[in-house]
């Protein structure tokens, strides 16, 4: 009797063993258990720690309430301004009810990674390219509010989205580049002429400063001097200024008496005096008693015959 009372104790030990294996589950911090008893939903939802579950009856379904990654493929598509662009983002969302992520959609994963795909699709078209390079801020709040709607549903919630790259084309690339170095050298000339006007202005001043001290000028001449020797140059193209020549005419001892505006003296030329009549008969005898020496430079022509030729 004993022995069958210690046999029965043991298999009922061996039975109860054997029902709380199959029926203990342990769920994780980041889970939530959602159980199906004969595959109706229980509104019970397991929390994190040790649960039982009802072996052969119950289903119990381990639901990740972490923050999930999700890269989205990079979306061709033509931008509002028509310039064909290549973009891709990275999707943030989680869980919010496990419940609702498991019974209302087939799979929230791939549910939401087609849905952000759409979206990127769409607002490339809604946009303009200086929107996608410099106003993503923008673009993101409305991609997280176009996913956000419909993932309410699901039992998830998107916590964030970012467009990662915008890959442009190589001559829209070309074109840009072209374009900032023309703004930057329109910026580079008004800076230039800028320059160049607060320099004139200095210039007159300090023109006017030399116009009322002339000897100003020859120092100034001078300190350009020393700047170029000190070069050590053997070339040295010094330009005069006319204001310098006038002072240095102006310096001359011989200055006053040119300023008065009087004409030299011419000096007086030697009288020659007149020949007398004696003197230009005795040379034109003189002329005719010389005797004609060279003789016939040419010999006379002989004369023709009587008969001819």
């Amino acid at each position: 009797m004993i022995e069958e009372l210690l046999i029965a104790v043991a298999t009922a030990g061996v039975a109860v063993a054997v029902y709380a294996g199959a029926a203990a589950r342990v769920v994780k911090q980041y889970e939530r258990g959602v159980v199906f008893r004969f595959g109706r939903l229980r509104n019970e939802i397991r929390s994190p720690g040790f649960t039982m579950i009802v072996p052969v009856v119950d289903r119990l379904h381990k639901v990740n309430m972490q923050i999930v990654t999700m890269p989205v493929p990079a979306q061709e598509g033509i931008t509002r301004d028509n310039v064909t662009v290549r973009v891709d983002a990275v999707v943030y969302f989680k869980v919010v009810d496990a419940a609702d992520a498991l019974v209302r959609v087939e799979d929230y994963k791939f549910a939401v990674s087609q849905m952000a795909q759409t979206s990127l699709r769409s607002i490339i078209g809604k946009s303009d390219l200086d929107d996608l390079l410099s106003n993503r801020e923008k673009l993101n709040q409305g991609l997280e509010l176009m996913l956000d709607s419909p993932a309410m549903g699901w039992g998830v919630a998107i916590d964030r989205v970012e467009i990662k790259d915008v890959s442009l084309p190589e001559t829209m690339k070309r074109s840009m580049a072209r374009q900032a170095e023309a703004d930057r050298e329109r910026r580079a000339r008004v800076i230039n002429a800028d320059a160049e006007l607060q320099a004139s202005k200095k210039l007159a001043e300090a023109a006017g400063v030399m116009s009322a001290q002339p000897a100003a000028l020859q120092l100034r001449l001078l300190q350009t001097v020393m700047a170029v020797s000190a070069e050590k140059n053997s070339t040295l193209v010094l330009p005069i200024p006319v204001e310098l020549l006038r002072f240095l005419e102006r310096a001359a001892p011989g200055a006053e008496h040119g300023s008065t505006g009087a004409e030299p003296t011419p000096e007086p030329t030697p009288a020659i005096a007149p020949l007398s009549e004696a003197y230009l008969k005795g040379r034109g005898d003189a002329v005719d008693a010389v005797e004609d020496l060279t003789g016939a430079s040419v010999d006379p022509a002989p004369k023709p015959d009587d008969a001819g030729v």
